[in-house]
């Protein structure tokens, strides 16, 4: 996949291209759609398939009094652009410059002349240009004008769900992750890297490893069945783990962590530079005020208990679809 982070850095001779435009936050199921029709549509058209996004997100520029936390970071959202199989990406750099640009402005000198967009793929509360001053017929109407054609999609919904990026960040905030992962068709992650722990876990508990501060959503306060990657690429490996989010506070004054007790541990190179990816599977309960340090390591103990009969049911689930797969297995 072809990243551009500005117009600038577009081939002079791009296109023509099938293109949607969006935040994307979550990369969810509703975009996963929209995105395989673009690529459906590019191959069938002879043309490259875009997807245009914007950093930061237009909401931090124009009302920044009222951000809202990402699902996924744009690292994370790139990273889940590519496994769509989109052929290129625009970053268009946000500014309050150019949040000032006009609908047709956006349209004559973004997609016509820079992409020479033939097919524009958007849902139908997609609105553009200064102020969020046009919408869909509006679009349509430049369309027709400026010689693309406009596709037009509803809203998707999933058991009667609706999928969407408002949806998904309300589910996880409240740490139903079982409904936010059916409608971002993954496991809820964040990303990170380790941070200095206070030593509470190695005296009280299993081996554990913190993250740093992390701006962006996360679940509920809480404990939740996790896996925690390590590392990137083949170097990495996957430890399953129970994750504590919140404010420990049988320690007393809060003080916020994302702390991970690794279920199967053992020794591995790490450092304040090396990649995490924390995956939520299971919300366990919510973060509770202990008596004492021990009465919160005989929970901790009854909470890994929990998570590893977790981790064994999905394993004999997963051998079982092995099995039915390849039903020869049992008898070879």
């Amino acid at each position: 996949m072809m990243i551009y982070r500005s117009l600038a850095e577009l081939p002079p001779d791009f296109g023509p291209s099938v293109a949607t435009i969006g935040n994307f936050d979550g990369v969810h199921l509703g975009h996963q759609w929209v995105i395989g029709e673009v690529i459906a549509r590019a191959q069938t058209l002879h043309a490259s398939s875009i997807a245009i996004t914007f950093d930061p997100h237009p909401a931090r520029v124009v009302r920044p009094e009222s951000i809202q936390p990402l699902i996924t970071p744009l690292a994370q959202k790139i990273e889940l652009l590519e496994a769509t199989g989109i052929e290129n990406v625009l970053i268009l750099p946000f500014t309050r410059k150019f949040a000032t640009m006009t609908a047709r402005s956006f349209a004559t000198d973004i997609l016509q002349r820079a992409l020479r967009v033939k097919e524009l793929h958007e849902g139908e509360n997609f609105r553009f240009g200064y102020q969020a001053e046009a919408g869909i017929d509006s679009l349509e109407a430049l369309g027709r004008e400026l010689g693309f054609e406009v596709r037009v999609y509803s809203p998707r919904h999933l058991r009667g769900e609706g999928i969407s990026s408002s949806r998904i960040r309300q589910l996880v905030s409240e740490g139903d992750l079982s409904r936010a992962r059916a409608l971002l068709g993954r496991p809820f992650a964040i990303t990170g890297t380790p941070a200095s722990g206070r030593g509470y876990g190695t005296r009280y508990t299993v081996p554990t490893i913190n993250m740093t501060s992390y701006s962006e959503l996360l679940p509920a306060n809480g404990v939740y069945v996790t896996t925690l990657t390590i590392g990137s690429g083949r170097a990495s490996e996957t430890f399953e783990a129970v994750t504590n989010v919140g404010n420990r506070p049988t320690f007393g004054a809060d003080s916020f962590t994302v702390e991970s007790h690794l279920l199967n541990f053992h020794p591995i190179d790490l450092n304040e530079q090396t990649p995490l990816r924390l995956t939520f599977l299971k919300r366990l309960r919510p973060e509770i005020r202990w008596p004492s340090p021990e009465a919160l390591r005989e929970q901790i103990g009854r909470d890994v208990e929990q998570a590893k009969r977790y981790f064994s049911l999905c394993r004999a689930v997963g051998s079982k679809r092995q099995n039915d797969r390849h039903p020869t297995a049992l008898t070879e």
